[in-house]
């Protein structure tokens, strides 16, 4: 095993660990997470994984992108035995859904996976600003720790990439954006406004 093969498990073994940290904060009650965002953030991720296989993207990069969408789809599990989540239907969140519908639709039919990852990861981006929004005014509803663990992991991640195209980058630094609004959204008080 080479050594970036070593960052990908390096990596693995954090955002497992940052979702644990998710669903037990979840199924204890203390974290409460928005199921639409948790609902995207596993449905983009897994779909990119296939799209990304597809397209003969790097095994070792896709698993990262594999994680980023099956330890989501746990969390969601897990929300529903947590009666202080919700789910709550807009117009941004059928504007996601639509999003990863025309990926699926444009990777089945017109052949084109790259144009699908390109997708995915936008409608995963739209898929996190319920949550971005909802964190702006109670951060203390999320597991701000997650979401560092998320960032580092995918820190971590990027020497292993082996060619910097979009089957093996894209969700990568997707996720490396949209995990920086999100930490900064829970800790942006305790950073600036502290008394």
């Amino acid at each position: 095993m080479i050594f970036e093969h070593w960052l990908v498990i390096l990596s693995a073994i954090i955002s497992i660990s940052g979702s644990s940290v998710y669903i037990f904060d979840t199924l204890k009650g203390k974290t409460k997470p928005n199921r639409v965002s948790w609902f995207m953030w596993a449905i983009a991720p897994l779909i990119a994984t296939g799209a990304a296989l597809y397209a003969s993207a790097d095994i070792w990069v896709t698993v990262r992108t594999f994680l980023a969408g099956f330890m989501p789809l746990i969390i969601l599990t897990c929300s529903f035995v947590n009666k202080q989540s919700y789910w709550k239907l807009t117009k941004l969140d059928m504007a996601c859904g639509a999003c990863s519908l025309l990926a699926l639709i444009v990777w089945f039919f017109a052949n084109s996976p790259t144009m699908a990852i390109l997708l995915l990861a936008v409608g995963d981006g739209l898929a996190a600003l319920p949550t971005i929004f909802k964190v702006w005014k109670h951060p203390e509803t999320e597991t701000g720790l997650t979401f560092l663990m998320a960032l580092l992991a995918t820190v971590i991640i990027f020497p292993s990439i082996p060619v910097w195209n979009i089957q093996n980058s894209a969700f990568q630094i997707y996720l490396f954006v949209v995990n920086i609004f999100i930490v900064f959204s829970i800790y942006r008080k305790q950073l600036f406004f502290k008394k």
